[in-house]
């Protein structure tokens, strides 16, 4: 599983039910949740054309 920085928890913690999208800049991000409840997002780097 992938892992991200969880703002509420200020750790790094583990993603549940990510999906990768593509945000408004153009970056690619996986979105997901973390344990707590909180969103959460991880920058993957620049969208592929």
């Amino acid at each position: 599983m992938v892992e991200a920085y969880c703002v509420r928890c200020k750790k790094m913690g583990e993603v549940s039910g990510g999906k990768e999208t593509v945000s408004a800049n153009g970056m690619r991000m996986l979105k997901g949740k973390c344990k707590c409840g909180t969103t959460m997002c991880k920058i993957l780097g620049k969208a592929k054309k």
